[in-house]
């Protein structure tokens, strides 16, 4: 990859060994050279390079398939339309937490059982939800105020949260990588004839149906889910992608403090066995800076963080000003999108400019080596 000056030091460079090759004048070899010294003070391309040599006259052609520059001090990456901003060979799925659910796939509705704090937390999470959903439609239907809305349950599980989301009207799509953990969503939604209707669920992960799904959910939930991922700016970034503009992303999660440790690993597993041993990790629990700093970078707006305290006693959650244990997080992904594919036209005067000043306005260089 060439940038900056490293663009200017080696196009001189290659430019240098083969002048005499070029066709045209030797006024014409510094054209790259001149791009780069324009590129540092006002707009910095990165051009990745990718070269073939076909025909009789070998002739060499560089295309550039994608660009990242800088304007006004600010960075803003373009794609081009075929380039593909996730690999489904990525993952972001941790394999030894999916057999640790494997093994409790049996036990998600039995509310006295290991998943009962679970149960218990849709007191908060499905108001928090369906509240600041409410906030951006002006009218709803009575009983089933979310009804219209397309909603994404990432880590469904056994349909905890996916079942009263549907209740309250959404269309919802319930995935989870741990195949059984669908088997029993999906038993248990048969009972329910309506549920039947509004929900689907899928045994695979979210990176999977990035491409398919883009931009299409109104909400998408990660709810106890951010702490069992293995690459979280990854999922921030496959959250994002699937949802419309103006869509929101509710997140419940850990907070990465001592006090977690303690009272969520130390207490909740290996003394009281509230949940069961190697549930969770510390060091993949993420603070609210954290978090709240991987959405605004992926173009999402934190309106809330709101901490959670459950009684181990009482076997209720209550909302809470303290963070330092669990919280809950809602996003609003920005309405005004920046679309990759005409990144030509939103710096069409300065590419302007850069034409006149160095003759070439195009992603592709042809250099044409001549057998001697």
């Amino acid at each position: 990859m060439w940038g900056g000056r490293k663009l200017s030091s080696s196009g001189s460079r290659f430019l240098g060994a083969h002048r005499s090759a070029f066709r045209g004048t030797q006024a014409d070899c510094p054209r790259l050279t001149t791009l780069a010294a324009y590129s540092k003070n006002q707009l910095s391309w990165t051009l990745q390079i990718r070269p073939s040599v076909f025909s009789e006259y070998r002739i060499m052609c560089f295309k550039s398939y994608s660009m990242t520059f800088a304007c006004l001090n600010r960075m803003k990456s373009y794609r081009l339309p075929w380039t593909r901003l996730y690999s489904t060979s990525q993952t972001t799925v941790d394999s030894s937490e999916v057999k640790t659910f494997l093994a409790l796939a049996h036990r998600w509705w039995d509310e006295q059982g290991v998943y009962a704090p679970l149960h218990s937390m849709n007191d908060l999470r499905v108001p928090f939800i369906r509240d600041n959903l409410l906030k951006t439609v002006a009218d709803h239907q009575p009983g089933k105020p979310l009804s219209g809305m397309k909603i994404l349950d990432v880590g469904c599980g056994g349909g905890l949260l996916t079942e009263p989301l549907g209740r309250l009207g959404a269309s919802v799509i319930g995935i989870d990588p741990v195949d059984e953990n669908i088997k029993t969503a999906q038993h248990h939604k048969s009972f329910d004839p309506v549920l039947d209707k509004r929900i689907e669920y899928r045994a695979c992960s979210l990176e999977k149906i990035v491409e398919e799904t883009a931009e299409t959910f109104d909400a998408v939930v990660a709810s106890e889910v951010v702490e069992h991922v293995i690459d979280l700016e990854t999922f921030i970034q496959c959250c994002c992608q699937v949802l419309k503009p103006g869509g929101s992303l509710f997140i419940t999660t850990i907070n990465k403090t001592q006090l977690s440790y303690a009272l969520g690993i130390v207490f909740s597993e290996q003394i009281a066995g509230i949940v069961p041993k190697g549930t969770h990790t510390w060091e993949k629990f993420v603070s609210p800076e954290k978090l709240e700093s991987i959405l605004e970078s992926n173009g999402l707006s934190v309106q809330t963080v709101a901490g959670m305290l459950y009684n181990p006693f009482s076997g209720y959650w209550h909302w809470s000003e303290n963070t330092s244990l669990n919280y809950a997080a809602h996003a609003v992904k920005s309405s005004i999108q920046e679309h990759p594919a005409p990144a030509e036209f939103a710096l069409k005067e300065e590419t302007e400019e850069l034409r006149t000043e160095t003759s070439t306005n195009s992603a592709e260089f042809i250099v044409g080596v001549f057998c001697t």
